[in-house]
């Protein structure tokens, strides 16, 4: 690309083969223009910034979300093998499903429906929202300053009314990905909505959930003995719910695991269960319990009865990245915001603010210095970790380097008043 040739731009080139030469220049501004834009995120106001001489008919870029020749899914199946490759090379993948409600505006957006509102709605008040209901699966990497890993986004679905529910386009994005990946060992960690995928036959892919405290568990089935005439029993006696189970457990052990970068205390019990009106096979039942009381048990399960009981607990608490990934993604990266309405232009925008989430967490984590990239301020000289705002300052703070001296010559960016202006530029969003 003629406007910044940096080292974003060499990332993005890894996605060109998905366009058409024409498409992929688009592309390329769209994501510069989406990134350093400071107003909302609509397509006429990331124009002034992705294509500020107006190469190109303003029209190219409205086109370029619903009709364009391009496929979303090609991007995520790239995206999936190059995040696999930088930081997941060996071992097993931990990937965390969850759903998740996009505003919108405009009553004929295709795709979008009314929908709860989970971040409104409380238990005994549910809010209904219109927007689009995406399903989102995220691939869980520990980052090099430790603490709460980060969930990068390489697969999404659109759920749309009277079409397929959330947990078949969840099974189909973990089939997907096993697809692209190869026969890799996968850990698929979800809220208790989505624990009937421990049903789904996925060859390689262990599920981590919580279970329903009301739940009908059995114990697994007796050994048949010889000779003896019927078909052999498939599930042993029935258990007692869970919260009469805990009030007669008396083997408790202590475990410590890391839950989103502390280390915490917790007495579990474990125990392999059949839960027989979700899955034929054993489960793996655990309890824990906080020693000091003040939180109440929690019950989750794993469809591989051979994990740890504390390695199950972490797996799970590290779930949350995929709740940070959700709000970045909608307040730095302003996913919402696009107003595209036809055809698969809602989807698309939608998928493409996820997919940048993943790409700019992507870039800072291959800087060879992140320490220059990562500015303490006075006011909060403890903060010992960079967040996504921090990735996404150092990132514009590149580009606008990069369009400086574009414009105005290499000494530019050397000049202590353009310094001074970068340092604005950068959080401005």
């Amino acid at each position: 690309m003629d406007i910044i040739t940096s080292t974003w731009t060499k990332f993005l080139q890894q996605f060109f083969p998905v366009f058409t030469a024409p498409g992929a220049e688009i592309f390329s501004r769209l994501i510069i223009g989406w990134i350093l834009c400071t107003t909302r995120r609509t397509v006429t106001g990331i124009l002034s910034y992705a294509d500020p001489w107006t190469k190109r008919a303003h029209d190219a870029y409205h086109r370029f979300f619903p009709d364009a020749r391009w496929s979303m899914t090609e991007l995520w199946k790239l995206l999936a093998k190059i995040l696999v490759q930088a930081f997941c090379r060996n071992g097993i993948i931990t990937l965390a499903l969850d759903d998740t409600l996009f505003h919108r505006r405009g009553r004929k957006v295709d795709g979008a429906g009314w929908w709860r509102d989970a971040v409104r709605s409380t238990h005994k008040n549910i809010v209904y929202a219109w927007g689009l209901n995406l399903v989102v699966l995220t691939l869980q990497i520990q980052p090099p300053w430790g603490g709460e890993p980060l969930g990068l986004p390489i697969n999404m679905r659109l759920h749309r009314k009277k079409g397929p529910t959330l947990i078949e386009l969840a099974a189909q994005m973990i089939n997907e990905v096993r697809q692209w990946l190869g026969e890799r060992p996968f850990r698929v960690v979800a809220d208790g909505f989505y624990a009937t995928l421990a049903g789904k036959e996925s060859r390689g892919v262990t599920i981590i959930s919580r279970i329903k405290r009301n739940a009908n568990l059995y114990d697994l089935p007796p050994k048949r003995r010889k000779k003896r005439r019927g078909r052999p029993r498939k599930r042993g006696k029935k258990l007692a719910k869970l919260e009469k189970m805990t009030a007669h457990i008396q083997n408790w052990q202590t475990v410590t695991f890391r839950r989103r970068g502390e280390t915490v205390k917790r007495l579990v019990y474990t125990r392999v269960v059949l839960w027989y009106a979700v899955s034929r096979k054993p489960i793996l039942l655990v309890i824990s319990r906080d020693p000091s009381g003040k939180e109440k048990d929690d019950f989750f399960f794993t469809t591989d009865v051979t994990m740890d009981a504390a390695e199950v607990l972490a797996c799970y608490a590290d779930r949350w990245a995929i709740e940070d990934t959700f709000k970045n993604t909608k307040q730095l990266l302003g996913a919402q915001q696009p107003q595209t309405h036809k055809a698969k232009g809602p989807e698309r925008a939608a998928g493409l603010s996820l997919w940048l989430y993943s790409m700019v967490w992507l870039w800072y984590l291959k800087q060879k210095s992140r320490r220059r990239y990562f500015i303490v301020q006075p006011w909060y000289r403890q903060k010992s970790s960079p967040s996504f705002a921090d990735a996404m300052n150092c990132l514009r703070r590149e580009l606008w380097r990069e369009r400086i001296k574009y414009m105005f010559g290499i000494s530019a960016v050397h000049d202590k008043k353009f310094q001074f202006l970068l340092e604005a530029l950068a959080p401005a969003a």
